[in-house]
């Protein structure tokens, strides 16, 4: 290995510099120290297994740390930064850093946050708060077609394929979900032996590719399907529609990623760049959509079944709605996913300028379900930059019942953000299928990360819950969380937003004019141009 290799070769140089210190001369010694110094400290680098830059990089990756080090600005630089260029604020790395390493997210200064910035959140305590509970509620996911429902965490790992992610990181989130009791998305990449190893619940998503359950020419396998499906640690089925980072666009894997493992774990061909279709190919209509989801929890034998979308428009969602009503036939759950929603590649156009943000898209799904009188049988998930306590309270107060987390999750397990996904060159073994670079994370250290993370962020929620007077995520209302909208006005998102009743969608006369045209013009057998 080649890092091993120069390691070697600095511990020879400087056995021989000390060899010429005692032969030669005394002054050969100023170069003996220095070189057994850094021998010992690569050495070092190479067995320890706390940090993945310096296992990848021995020496030169402590550079990264005293830059950190040297100005609060560099710091910032290195561990803020987000995918698409906007940092997360203090709350957001304190929450991922700090828990998923165990350390307390105290903090003995106030608010960084400009509080009278127009746009900032914040939610209304009680006078009288309530005790924390010794347990944080589940979600149980199983509407009237279900016989196997599945009780969810507040906080779950969200789609991530193995391909884009190492066999490492895979490890590490399973088994991380194993120990903590939380659910593990697959992502639409099929399920690997990575997935089944340490036996955490599973959500197996199909994408648009049908990866894991296709045939030779990319059709859907209902017999592959159905055999999966029965695995025990394949506790819920996901159908994806679309991804908020790129809503509409399907995904490239190259073929010089495209391994045995992940041909065989994808049913494609070794070494051929896999294209991931941006429609599907089972149906096209809302009512022919409908009607697969049911047939994928037959043939799951019952198990939670639902959908992933990111919303594009009002009609397309109402006619699901219809489509659900006209053929008695419901998801288990939707999950949400929103336009601010990351992924490792994709074209800067369709990050920026595509799909509606987590907060439309949930507030539109949930009133649309409540309107339709279908929301008592579906349970929505939301997910889209989820890191904190505070995100879960604010996706429960704007209609999602649980969330899920993807770059947060990959935080816990060692991702620094260098934005080399796509290259196969990730320095921490997270995004990477070079072996020699995959091993530099360690399992052992950083399943228990992501434990501590999800238990210590889903906490915090539920000490935030209980400072709004609140012991379950039911009893939260639109009206505890408030936005500024001006320097000078504030207003809470019973105000922001129109909030629809039971059944109200099924009387016309009675509905809002922003939800009325949309109503009348959804048509269960066509998606809206």
């Amino acid at each position: 290995m080649k890092r091993t290799g120069l390691v070697a070769a600095l511990a020879v140089v400087a056995a021989a510099a000390v060899v010429l210190a005692v032969v030669v001369g005394p002054w050969w010694w100023l170069a003996a120290g220095p070189l057994l110094a850094l021998a010992a400290t690569g050495t070092h680098d190479l067995l320890q297994r706390r940090h993945s830059v310096l296992r990848n990089y021995p020496v030169l990756g402590h550079l990264r740390f005293l830059m950190e080090a040297v100005r609060p600005e560099m710091q910032q630089y290195f561990i803020e930064r987000d995918y698409d260029g906007r940092p997360f604020d203090r709350d957001t790395r304190s929450a991922v850093y700090e828990r998923a390493k165990g350390t307390a997210d105290q903090d003995p200064f106030g608010s960084e946050l400009d509080v009278y910035e127009p746009g900032y959140e914040f939610f209304t305590h009680s006078v009288a708060p309530v005790p924390v509970p010794d347990e944080p509620p589940r979600v149980r996911l199983g509407g009237p077609g279900c016989s196997h429902p599945y009780d969810m965490s507040l906080l779950n790992v969200s789609a991530m394929s193995f391909g884009s992610l190492s066999a490492q990181a895979v490890l590490a989130l399973n088994r991380g979900a194993k120990e903590g009791g939380f659910a593990h998305d697959t992502g639409e990449g099929g399920i690997s032996e990575h997935h089944l190893r340490h036996g955490g619940d599973l959500v197996w998503e199909i994408g648009t590719g049908y990866f894991g359950c296709r045939t030779a020419d990319g059709d859907f396998d209902a017999e592959e399907f159905a055999r999966k499906a029965a695995t025990d640690s394949v506790r819920c089925v996901s159908l994806k529609l679309s991804q908020g980072a790129k809503p509409g666009k399907g995904g490239v894997l190259p073929g010089a990623k495209v391994t045995a493992e992940i041909a065989r774990v994808r049913d494609v061909p070794r070494g051929q760049t896999v294209i991931s279709p941006n429609h599907h190919r089972v149906f096209s209509t809302p009512r022919e959509l409908v009607r697969f989801i049911g047939r994928l929890r037959e043939l799951a034998a019952g198990k939670p079944t639902g959908f992933k979308l990111c919303v594009g428009s009002r009609r397309d969602v109402l006619a699901i709605c219809k489509a659900m009503l006209d053929e008695d036939i419901t998801p288990d759950f939707i999950v949400v996913d929103g336009a601010e929603g990351g992924t490792g590649a994709a074209p800067v156009e369709f990050v920026d300028h595509v799909g509606t943000p987590l907060t439309e898209g949930l507030g539109i799904v949930h009133n649309a379900l409540v309107g339709a009188g279908l929301r008592d049988r579906v349970r929505i998930g939301a997910s889209g930059k989820v890191a904190t306590g505070a995100d879960i309270v604010k996706r429960l107060i704007q209609g999602a019942d649980y969330t899920n987390a993807a770059r947060a999750m990959m935080f816990a397990v060692g991702c620094i953000q260098s934005r080399r996904c796509h290259t196969n060159h990730c320095p921490v073994g997270v995004a990477t299928q070079d072996p020699q670079r995959g091993r530099a994370l360690d399992v052992e250290d950083k399943y228990q990360r992501v434990r501590r993370f999800q238990e210590a962020t889903v906490h915090s929620a539920m000490e935030i819950m209980a400072s709004l007077g609140v012991s379950d995520p039911a009893m939260l209302r639109p009206h505890m969380l408030r936005r500024r909208t001006s320097y000078h006005s504030v207003a809470s998102y019973a105000e922001l937003y129109t909030w629809l009743q039971p059944g109200q969608l099924l009387s016309p006369a009675s509905l809002p004019e922003e939800w009325a045209g949309s109503w009348k013009t959804s048509d269960p057998d066509s998606f809206s141009a």
